[in-house]
């Protein structure tokens, strides 16, 4: 099923719709001098909560150290913050292609698993992490890459490019997440333009 008509934004909403276009045939996140972006901004999915899924897309960041994500399963505070499991987007290192918590309230990193690694989170919130052997990398900067994100029960897989860039299992009390909304992120910070 395809959630995004190539065209135009409908089916799409964020709490403050200046910062999103759709541009080359994708949704478009932009902020500049003249329109910073101070806060994280987030484009929400409009066609209800996502559980069990399976989701593919291509993204493309340039600035701000490419740093973006999607965030699923989450909630959408009344400010326009998400919170909740996001599929992390960076330029480099751990967080590329990693789980991070937004807003988290755990004890511990906000980076629940970390690229080229597969990390169980036990009920207690205790985690064990293994080494892949290798962490995934990104072209330069402004190219296309393949984001797959499968969540099935409380074990969730992402891939970047084609190759695992990290597995969580997450049965931490009280935090994991088996719903929730499905939404794209425009980091603030300096200007940057991130396409999905």
């Amino acid at each position: 099923e395809s959630i995004f008509d190539g065209e135009t934004l409908t089916g799409w909403q964020a709490l403050d719709m200046s910062y999103w276009t759709v541009r080359d045939g994708a949704i478009t996140g932009q902020s500049t001098p003249e329109h910073p972006c101070t806060s994280n901004q987030f484009i929400v999915w409009q066609g209800g909560a996502v559980s069990d899924f399976e989701l593919k897309l291509k993204f493309r960041v340039v600035g701000n150290g490419c740093n973006s994500g999607v965030q699923f399963r989450s909630i959408m505070r009344p400010d326009g913050l998400a919170v909740g499991y996001q599929a992390d987007i960076y330029h480099t290192g751990g967080y590329l292609g990693g789980v991070c918590d937004e807003i988290h309230s755990r004890d511990g990193h906000e980076l629940l698993s970390a690229n080229g690694s597969e990390t169980v989170i036990d009920e207690a919130g205790n985690r064990t992490s293994t080494d892949l052997g290798y962490q995934v990398t990104m072209p330069p900067e402004g190219e296309w890459n393949d984001y797959h994100i499968t969540a099935k029960g409380q074990e969730i897989t992402l891939s970047i490019n084609g190759r695992v860039s990290t597995r969580l299992t997450d049965r931490e009390v009280g935090h994991y997440d088996l719903s929730g909304i499905l939404a794209l992120q425009l980091r603030s910070g300096d200007p940057m333009t991130v396409q999905f």
